[in-house]
């Protein structure tokens, strides 16, 4: 399973991540919108540092992820909150079943591309359709096709004092994914352990999922560069989209 082997180490690996950037950017897009959430869904929040930050600029935060590990270092994470902390709870997206509605919904750092079949992507959208209020917007970002495809066969090495980490990535045009294969070396003591572990992600074209949204019942459908409000250029990485459920 994806981020079993990975969740203890991923805080480490990914300190390039600016989640105040990427929070200050869906803050001017809900600027534009005109709307002033207060509760939000964090769906797929991995160890939840999207969450906490939420959380600390006065939002009601509610996690969901599969990964039980990775939960696990959110939660631990959390503690460090006096007050206002998220719940967490461990749910498949396309499962998504919320105890009452929110205001907002996020999903980021491209989960969606994790949603391997496209029914469960049709699926996800309708469940989050669901779990917001009306007026509620729906955030959530994408790796794009260019990007995908353009990653087969890179290598990529991350390092740190304590752990080692090569990926190799590999595009399956039949299967229009693509796949990456980490071998994570972590030191314990005076001796390093192996671990390995497999990731995939579809390359959704974006006006497939735009039609998903529009199936599930949002409307106002906005797409955005990488946290830019232009338009996404035509070799874009990475694509923002909006919608409201009005």
């Amino acid at each position: 399973m994806a981020y079993e082997k990975l969740a203890q180490v991923y805080d480490e690996l990914t300190t390039d991540i600016n989640y105040t950037r990427i929070l200050d950017f869906i803050e001017t897009i809900l600027r534009d919108f005109g709307k002033q959430p207060e509760t939000v869904l964090d769906l797929a929040c991995g160890t939840g540092s999207m969450s906490l930050l939420l959380a600390q600029r006065g939002y009601r935060v509610l996690g969901a992820d599969m990964s039980e590990e990775m939960l696990t270092v959110a939660m631990d994470k959390a503690q460090q909150l006096e007050k206002n902390m998220p719940y967490f709870v461990c749910q498949k997206m396309q499962n998504l079943r919320l105890p009452a509605p929110v205001d907002l919904a996020l999903c980021l750092l491209d989960s969606v591309n994790y949603l391997r079949k496209p029914s469960d992507c049709e699926k996800t959208f309708q469940r989050v359709f669901q779990a917001l209020k009306p007026g509620g917007v729906f955030l959530f970002d994408i790796n794009t096709p260019h990007k995908l495809r353009g990653l087969d066969g890179q290598v990529f090495l991350d390092e740190t004092q304590e752990t080692f980490c090569v990926w190799r990535a590999q595009f399956e045009r039949e299967e229009n994914c693509c796949y990456y294969g980490f071998d994570i070396f972590r030191k314990q003591g005076s001796a390093w352990t192996r671990r390995q572990e497999q990731h995939c992600e579809y390359a959704y074209e974006p006006e497939t999922l735009c039609g998903y949204l529009r199936a599930a019942g949002f409307t106002r459908i906005v797409q955005f560069g990488d946290c830019r409000k232009q338009r996404p250029a035509a070799e874009e990485q990475r694509i923002y989209f909006a919608a409201c459920k009005e």
